[in-house]
């Protein structure tokens, strides 16, 4: 992506900090949590093709049933990478693979976010993640 600044060290650090947040199961059951972290006007594009605004997510991920493959302690971030696109706007991407419980196989998938920094906090406007094979 040519003309966008890389962003190192501390600005990084938290956006991938705040990513590893929202794949924890405590933080995905909270709603408090959850309202804190999406701006209002937060969208998301789902590997199913739907596509969910805050309220949605809000009412959903404290549903999610916790199951082998769901994001839990045996993910990792690969790859991840912080782009400034506006003074206060950052895109990140990183491969997010997920180790099912019990076995070897491994998931992959393409994970991208454009966070905003609104009244001097961190927010997620967007967020998609696109399931790929194995690279």
């Amino acid at each position: 992506m040519r003309g966008f600044m890389e962003v190192e060290g501390g600005e990084a650090n938290l956006l991938r900090n705040l990513e590893e947040q929202l794949l924890r199961p405590e933080i995905r059951k909270s709603r408090e949590r959850l309202n804190e972290l999406l701006a209002d006007g937060f969208a998301e594009f789902g590997s199913s093709g739907r596509v969910f605004d805050k309220a949605e997510i809000l009412e959903r991920l404290p549903q999610e049933q916790y199951r082998p493959g769901a994001p839990s302690a045996k993910t990792m971030i690969a790859d991840f990478l912080a782009r400034r696109l506006a003074p206060q706007t950052i895109l990140v991407t990183y491969r997010l693979i997920v180790r099912d419980e019990g076995s070897e196989q491994r998931r992959h998938t393409l994970r991208s976010s454009i966070w905003q920094s609104i009244d001097n906090q961190w927010k997620m406007i967007f967020h998609q993640g696109t399931p790929v094979t194995q690279a």
